[in-house]
């Protein structure tokens, strides 16, 4: 495959290069901005400017871009320092779920105000007796009128805390097998009766929470599907989310250790002299190189409008066990140092660290590894399913450690 722009993808590879550098936020644009602030100015002036959710339809905020023009444009905006986004559940999750599924009036509503960074939406899918097994969730829905009641417990959803909406999916007929019986929609973060309790982290940080509904009310109008067909739903959101997390761009890379390679050394000799080190490093740039890569295909199956399929689990399981190992990896270079995480007192300014006890998170958040390793050997090899004892049983017959 030829990876050489064309004349057209040159050009416009230059003019997004000039836009920002035109255009990256000052450092005393930022001074005092918290990290939602400071998010927020900067896709709201990629919004003015035409430059956010480039592959979106125009009329949602978007630009009707191909795909390797949102390749390029995530090339050269890399280059630079910006603030962290706030936006992927939703621009890069619950978009696309929406442009599928919602009603024509909700996509006008709620899509620009995603593209513009006024609104940050959350995904409220996983339940402590759930595990990774979602289909087994027990928050329930019930019909009143023209409103579904929603009451229990949703967990690990990330950025909940500061979310004007999020999606969610919910348990409405007990009486079927587990995948048959549930319904998703979309709310109001600010509802009645949703409460919002952060965790704490390993890593000193709380991204994510639990989320509590009691008697929460969802009008029907924000149902995305119909009644019983969440499933389905839900697939679209996982497919892209595992597209959207899965290219391997979770904490350290490999530029970040390879750099320290050359700045610690090992016998008096730069590291990066050791073949021990140098056979590792070789490993994850060929890692990174395929979930490089494997994402272009993404890309491409995206611009001939498919969703993303089940192949997409391979950068989410390989990304997520690499970050992991280089962050250990680099801990091990720095030593006795590599136990501190302050990063005024440390070389690499704690990201090694960080990376590291926030590296667990990323091996579960979106299905756990095993949960890939299932979807790859079934869906992709054609392998035999692994054993499910609760297969076509109602959900309220299937037995559970208190019956």
């Amino acid at each position: 495959m030829d990876f050489t722009d064309t004349p057209e993808e040159a050009e416009f590879r230059e003019t997004a290069r000039a836009w920002l550098e035109a255009n990256i936020p000052t450092t005393d644009e930022l001074g005092g901005l918290d990290e939602i602030a400071a998010a927020k100015l900067w896709q709201k002036r990629k919004y003015d400017a035409g430059w956010a959710c480039l592959r979106w339809p125009k009329e949602f905020g978007g630009r009707d871009a191909s795909a390797i023009d949102q390749v390029i444009w995530n090339q050269e905006e890399g280059k630079f320092s910006t603030p962290p986004s706030v936006f992927g559940i939703g621009q890069g999750m619950a978009a696309p779920t929406m442009m599928a599924w919602a009603r024509d009036e909700h996509k006008a509503t709620h899509l620009p105000p995603l593209a513009s960074g006024e609104n940050i939406w959350c995904q409220l899918f996983s339940e402590p007796a759930g595990g990774s097994d979602l289909a087994a969730l027990r928050t329930r829905a019930e019909k009143d009128g023209d409103e579904w009641v929603i009451n229990g417990q949703k967990i690990w959803t990330s950025g909940a805390h500061y979310s004007d909406y999020g999606i969610l999916v919910v348990r409405t007929d007990p009486t079927v097998a587990k995948h048959k019986g549930l319904s998703y929609f979309f709310l109001d973060m600010k509802s009645p009766g949703v409460e919002v309790r952060p965790i704490k982290q390993i890593s000193g940080g709380a991204n994510f929470n639990e989320v509590y509904f009691t008697d929460v009310r969802i009008p029907d109008d924000q149902r995305l599907g119909e009644v019983g067909q969440g499933w389905q739903v839900a697939l679209t959101t996982l497919m892209n989310e595992r597209f959207s997390i899965g290219g391997g761009g979770m904490g350290v890379g490999f530029r970040q250790v390879f750099d320290l390679a050359q700045k610690v050394e090992i016998d008096g000799e730069p590291a990066i002299k050791d073949k021990n080190v140098r056979a590792k490093l070789a490993t994850w740039y060929t890692q990174e190189a395929g979930l490089r890569f494997t994402g272009y295909r993404s890309m491409t199956a995206l611009s001939k409008g498919e969703t993303p399929g089940p192949e997409n689990s391979i950068g989410k399981l390989v990304g997520a066990s690499k970050t992991q190992d280089m962050a250990s990896f680099a801990m091990d270079l720095l030593e006795l140092s590599g136990a501190i995480s302050d990063p005024e007192s440390v070389l690499g300014e704690g990201l090694f660290q960080q990376s590291f006890m926030g590296a667990p998170g990323g091996r579960i958040a979106g299905g756990s590894d095993e949960i890939m390793l299932n979807i790859l050997a079934e869906r992709v090899l054609g392998m035999p399913q692994d054993v499910r004892l609760d297969k076509g049983i109602p959900f309220n017959e299937v037995p559970t450690g208190s019956n």
